[in-house]
C-alpha cells in the first residue's frame, strides 16, 4: 500500500491519523510537505504498517468532525475557541512556573535552565504576538470567505492583495515556534524529569509537553487544512 501523499495529507484526514503520526514522531505539522512513505522510512517505519494502523484507528474510533469539508467559518472559530484560548491561559501559567523553578532551581542546572526558559520565553512572546496578528488582520477575513461562500456571493476584497500573503507569514512563524518547541523538546531530554524535580518541575516538564502536543494540532488544522482551504477558495473566484 504505497502513497504519494505527503504526511500533511494524511494528518489532515483524521485527529486519529495525527495521533499515529505523533507516537512515530512523524512531524505531519512544520515538516508536513515531506512525502509519507519517504518520512517513515528515514524512521526505519513500514509506510504500509504506519497506514493501515491509522486506517484501523480511523474505523474504530468515534466520528470525529471533518474540518475538510466543515463551514470555513466553523474552523477558523473552533481555532480560536479551541487553541488560541488555550494558550491564552497556558502561557501566562508556564511562565510562571518558569520563573519560579529558576528561582528555587536556577543553581543546580544553570546553563540548561536558563536556555530552556530563554527559548520558552522566545515562544511565548512570538506565538501571543502571532495570535494577535491571526486573530485583527487574517482570520476575520477568512470568515467572510467562508461566510461568502456559503451564502453563494462575491468574497470581499482584502487589503493585502491576496489571501495568500499573510498566510505565508503565520507559516513562516508558524516554523519558528516548531524549531523552539524542538529545542525545548531537547533541552529537557523529551520532558524527562530531571533528578532534583520537585512537583513546580513535574509540572513544568508536563504544561511545555502539553503545549507542544496542542501546537502541533493547532498549527496543523492551520498550516494543512485552513489556510490551503481558504487560498483555493480564492483562486477559484478570481
Amino acid at each position: 500500500m504505497r502513497t504519494a501523499a505527503t504526511l500533511a495529507d494524511v494528518a489532515a484526514t483524521a485527529l486519529s491519523a495525527v495521533r499515529t503520526l505523533e507516537r512515530y514522531g512523524l512531524d505531519y505539522c512544520c515538516g508536513g510537505s515531506q512525502p509519507f512513505d519517504q518520512a517513515c522510512s528515514a524512521k526505519g517505519l513500514k509506510p504500509e504498517s504506519v497506514m493501515q494502523e491509522i486506517e484501523r484507528a480511523r474505523t474504530a474510533g468515534p466520528s470525529e468532525r471533518d474540518w475538510q469539508t466543515a463551514p470555513l467559518e466553523e474552523l477558523a472559530k473552533h481555532i480560536l475557541a479551541t487553541h488560541h484560548e488555550y494558550l491564552k491561559v497556558e502561557l501566562p501559567a508556564l511562565g510562571n512556573r518558569m520563573k519560579k523553578v529558576l528561582s528555587v532551581h536556577g543553581d543546580k542546572d544553570r546553563t540548561t535552565l536558563s536556555r530552556l526558559a530563554s527559548v520558552f520565553d522566545s515562544v511565548r512572546s512570538e506565538m501571543e504576538m502571532h495570535m494577535h496578528k491571526e486573530e485583527l488582520m487574517l482570520f476575520p477575513f477568512i470568515e467572510q470567505y467562508g461566510r461568502a461562500q456559503a451564502s453563494g456571493r462575491p468574497l470581499p476584497p482584502v487589503p493585502f492583495g491576496s489571501i495568500a500573503n499573510p498566510i505565508g507569514m503565520m507559516e513562516r512563524e508558524h516554523e519558528r515556534s516548531g524549531d523552539e518547541m524542538a529545542e525545548i523538546r531537547r533541552l529537557t531530554h523529551d520532558f524527562e524529569y530531571p533528578p532534583y524535580a520537585c512537583n513546580t518541575v513535574r509540572a513544568l516538564f508536563d504544561g511545555l509537553k502539553a503545549l507542544e502536543a496542542d501546537l502541533h494540532v493547532h498549527i496543523h488544522l492551520e498550516n494543512n487544512i485552513l489556510f490551503p482551504r481558504a487560498i483555493a477558495l480564492e483562486k477559484r473566484q478570481n
